[in-house]
């Protein structure tokens, strides 16, 4: 008995701390090959030559309700040329189907696809911690921004920062992202135990 408590507290401890794989500002991103929710492949290595925005989710999250109900991400998308930048939804959660997601994207109308981690295995590879959690890839596969869609984890401000359109953008004019890393808010993403 006692070993079994030691192996499943041990096991608890390991659970949050972050994989070593996790995607670092100035590395390459961690490789990926998922399916969407209408079952089409997409790979990060497709998408070279722009830059791609990859947002965990969860419909389920009150964050990430708030975020969809004020169109957040949508609005954040149109700002970008759609012929430089690519935006993903992961959904990591350990119950989520293709489904579901299928209905949420109707549901909400969104254009972007939403690919299908219910393993969790590149949620944990990238380090994905909170949905919403944001990363910010440059066209040659090096991630530039990693954290939070904003600085407002409360929905309080009449006008937040928004730090992925600042990185995105900063990205597309060959600047420099001015912050490039800051600390993710909402729900824990709900991974596979």
């Amino acid at each position: 008995m006692k070993q079994v408590f030691t192996a499943l507290a041990l096991g608890t401890l390991f659970v949050g701390a972050p994989a070593l794989a996790d995607a670092e500002v100035g590395k390459p991103a961690p490789t990926f090959t998922l399916k969407d929710e209408s079952g089409k492949e997409h790979t990060l290595a497709q998408y070279k030559g722009k830059v791609v925005v990859l947002e965990w989710t969860n419909p389920e999250c009150p964050f990430v309700q708030r975020h969809y109900k004020s169109d957040t991400m949508v609005t954040t998308l149109k700002g970008f040329d759609a012929k430089k930048v690519v935006w993903l939804a992961v959904d990591s959660t350990a119950h989520n189907t293709p489904e579901k997601s299928a209905a949420w994207k109707k549901e909400e109308g969104f254009p972007y696809p939403v690919l299908q981690d219910a393993s969790g295995t590149v949620g944990k590879s990238y380090g994905a911690k909170t949905t919403p959690h944001m990363y910010v890839i440059d066209e040659t596969g090096v991630v530039r921004y990693a954290g939070a869609i904003d600085d407002d984890p409360r929905g309080k401000s009449a006008k937040p920062a928004n730090h992925v359109k600042t990185a995105v953008d900063a990205v597309v004019g060959g600047q420099q992202v001015p912050t490039s890393t800051t600390t993710p808010y909402g729900c824990s993403v709900k991974y596979k135990s």
